[in-house]
């Protein structure tokens, strides 16, 4: 119950302020993790796993080392807000739903220059169908990213887990690129991201194909994730893209080229409403996550 009600006030603050507008903690760590990256780079695996670790274990250590010498309900408090700190629901949400609005507005620019704060392709070579693609597949993806694998982690290791995993995240995103400079080096941050979000991504897809067109849904994650890249970004944005009965996946442009990707989902091609109905699937899922921890602590404690 103390889990369900941690989760609770979490999402509920994350809802009522969204992220922290004078300093994020993940800023911090952002330049925490570029000062071990400048004294610890080296081009080879070793390097970046030791980076890995120091980044890591400094903040986690440390927030460790603190519960432990805290009053319970003072520990209480911290893990409700470390929880929040970690979640991302309504950035994702602010982010999201200016590129809608832009889209049903007919304004092609700004669009592209919303969707722009939301991915890495290149923006300026998208129209409306792409842009509503891009904005929808980032809405599933940091769905897991920033609201169900940093929840998952929290039921299983409290705070610290939550921790964990959005610094492992953070890590992945700055250093788990397959560019020259990250191949050996981001090696250890590319590896620890897919491992963490291993079990989440699944319950993220399985929590999409409950709250939407489970069929569809489920049929997509097993014909259509196998050939993804990335072993967790597959399964959630295959299943949710059924579950919204939507096209996305296919060619999309990186520094300069366009690249092949598989196609996910099936359906009507993405527009401004599929961004709307992707935040609404995951507000679904969290409800569905939340009553699983609920029954389960019931049952537990009958």
């Amino acid at each position: 119950m103390t889990i369900v009600l941690a989760m609770l006030l979490a999402l509920a603050l994350d809802a009522v302020f969204g992220e922290p507008r004078r300093f994020h903690p993940l800023v911090g760590f952002g330049a925490l993790a570029n000062a071990v990256e400048r004294q610890l780079y080296v081009d080879r695996r070793v390097s970046g796993i030791a980076a890995w670790t120091l980044a890591v274990f400094l903040p986690v250590a440390s927030f460790c080392g603190l519960r432990a010498v805290s009053q319970p309900v003072v520990v209480f408090a911290m893990e409700v807000l470390v929880l929040y700190f970690a979640l991302g629901r309504q950035s994702l949400a602010e982010h999201a739903r200016p590129v809608a609005a832009a889209l049903r507005d007919g304004d092609l620019p700004r669009a592209r220059a919303a969707v722009g704060r939301m991915v890495s392709r290149d923006t300026d070579a998208l129209d409306a169908t792409h842009v509503a693609a891009a904005g929808t597949e980032s809405v599933l993806e940091n769905g897991h990213d920033a609201v169900f694998g940093t929840l998952f982690w929290f039921v299983v290791l409290g705070a610290p887990g939550a921790l964990l995993f959005r610094l492992a995240n953070t890590l992945d995103a700055m250093w788990g690129y397959r560019t020259v400079r990250y191949e050996r080096f981001g090696w250890a941050a590319a590896r620890a991201d897919d491992v963490l979000g291993y079990v989440p991504a699944r319950l993220t897809a399985l929590g999409y194909a409950a709250m939407g067109d489970a069929v569809t849904a489920l049929r997509c994650w097993r014909t259509q994730a196998p050939s993804w890249d990335s072993p967790n970004a597959g399964p959630v944005m295959a299943s949710g893209a059924g579950a919204l009965r939507v096209r996305l996946g296919g060619p999309a442009p990186y520094h300069g080229r366009w690249e092949d990707r598989p196609v996910l989902g099936e359906g009507e091609p993405p527009d401004a409403s599929s961004i709307v109905r992707a935040l609404r699937l995951v507000d679904r899922a969290v409800v569905a996550w939340l009553a699983v921890v609920l029954l389960a602590g019931v049952v537990a404690h009958a």
